[in-house]
């Protein structure tokens, strides 16, 4: 049981702070995410499955208080241009820069209009006095401008009501038993509406979905073997290409020019058929100096694949998407949740797999501005809604960054990764 409580010790009378909760066991490199439950009051359970014989400890994390929700709603629905964007356009010896964004205010000033015609995804620059709207060529993030009501930052401090351990008025330690042989057998939390799964001895165990087995170099060469495997997303999804990157020793890689966040990146072995691509997703991206040429829609470009057998579709979208009202993370999983019926319609042996959220290190810049943990939770829940139904495979970072004892990072750690990446291959490779 979890009780809430103001800055004046008052026990809270309304629920909507955001909690976390895992049971872990770290000598036995053991964790499994629980299940916080808002009874609405103020209080709240958070409800764990036993999966390993041993100790445990219950850990409890305050990422937000319900105040602070209501500000960041606040923040999304009035200012969702509190990220900035420019674009560079150059024509000859003549350059200018304009501000863009996809909620870009009305001025005096004529805007370009670079929706995309396919998808229809909205985006505006200014446009600059001397050239023409087709002569932009660079886009970049240029910052953040955060504007908060009096008093509203002391709802966002770190070490006092951000990102910080709620600890126990008792003992926090439970010892799970042997079970007895008489005890029924029971569901330990898989399938449809329970855990993804849980950490033992470092090591990823799925419930209720594939076994997952684990890749050392030449397994994962093995594995890989005369498949294509497209990747795309953020740098949260760049770091899978990164570790087969690194992984695949008799791998080219190719494109090595490219620009280092935004790729487009590409690794080929020859004697085994393996090739692996990189590639970021559309506007709003919040990288520094990508060429607008490489400013692709994941749905166009899956639109262009043939797919099959050997064909392994992976992308994960939604870092970006924090600053922005849901409603535009929500348009764009429909774009590419009808490209992914498309390229399933016409390969239907093609796997696709989709990579969640995850949690991240929180300062009170970091939760204000763009990346806060309560955003991301939003937009995992989104993500799961609109693919449900779907012939698609989940890896669940959401679960895996929170069970780990890793400290939480918008770019997990390789241990996290590896574990990731085994879940890829244990798709890809059934056995």
């Amino acid at each position: 049981m979890i009780q809430m409580y103001d800055f004046q010790g008052n026990p809270k009378k309304s629920g909507g702070d955001v909690l976390l909760a895992r049971l872990h066991n770290r000598a036995l490199e053991a964790g499994v995410t629980g299940r916080v439950v808002d009874h609405l009051n103020g209080s709240y359970s958070a409800v764990f499955p036993l999966l390993w014989e041993g100790s445990a400890q219950v850990e409890v994390t305050l990422v937000h208080l319900s105040e602070a929700v209501t500000v960041l709603h606040r923040l999304n629905r009035e200012h969702p241009d509190r990220v900035l964007f420019k674009s560079l356009f150059r024509s000859g010896s003549i350059s200018d820069t304009t501000f863009c964004n996809v909620c870009l205010r009305q001025t005096n000033q004529p805007q370009c209009n670079y929706t995309d015609l396919r998808t229809g995804e909205p985006w505006f620059c200014y446009k600059p006095k001397k050239l023409s709207c087709d002569d932009r060529i660079k886009h970049r993030r240029a910052g953040f401008n955060v504007r908060l009501k009096d008093k509203e930052e002391k709802l966002f401090q770190s070490k006092v009501n951000l990102k910080v351990f709620i600890h126990s008025s008792g003992p926090a330690n439970v010892t799970v038993l042997p079970p007895r042989k008489e005890q029924p057998t029971v569901n330990q939390g898989g399938g449809k509406s329970g855990l993804s799964g849980y950490y033992f001895h470092g090591v990823w165990q799925s419930l209720g979905g594939t076994k997952v087995n684990q890749f050392n170099t030449s397994a994962i060469s093995q594995c890989l073997k005369g498949k294509v495997v497209h990747l795309y997303g953020d740098s949260t999804i760049r770091q899978w290409f990164e570790y087969f990157d690194a992984s695949l020793p008799d791998a080219k890689e190719i494109n090595r020019n490219s620009p280092k966040q935004t790729g487009p990146y590409m690794i080929w072995d020859n004697a085994k058929n393996i090739l692996v691509t990189y590639r970021c997703h559309g506007p709003p991206l919040s990288f520094f100096n990508t060429p607008t040429s490489e400013l692709r829609y994941i749905a166009n470009e899956s639109d262009g694949l043939v797919g099959g057998t050997n064909t392994v579709v992976v992308f994960s979208i939604w870092a970006h998407f924090s600053p922005f009202p849901i409603e535009l993370y929500i348009r764009r999983l429909q774009s590419i949740r009808r490209t992914v019926i498309r390229l399933l319609n016409r390969a239907p042996d093609t796997l696709v797999v989709i990579r969640t959220a995850n949690l991240r290190g929180l300062t009170p810049s970091v939760s204000l501005g763009s990346l806060g943990d309560w955003y991301a939770l939003q937009q995992d829940k989104v993500l799961r809604a609109v693919f449900k139904g779907l012939n698609v495979r989940l890896v669940d970072a959401w679960e895996m960054t929170l069970a780990h004892h890793l400290p939480h990072n918008i770019h997990p750690r390789r241990p996290i990764i590896k574990n990731m990446i085994d879940i890829l291959l244990s798709y890809i490779c059934t056995k």
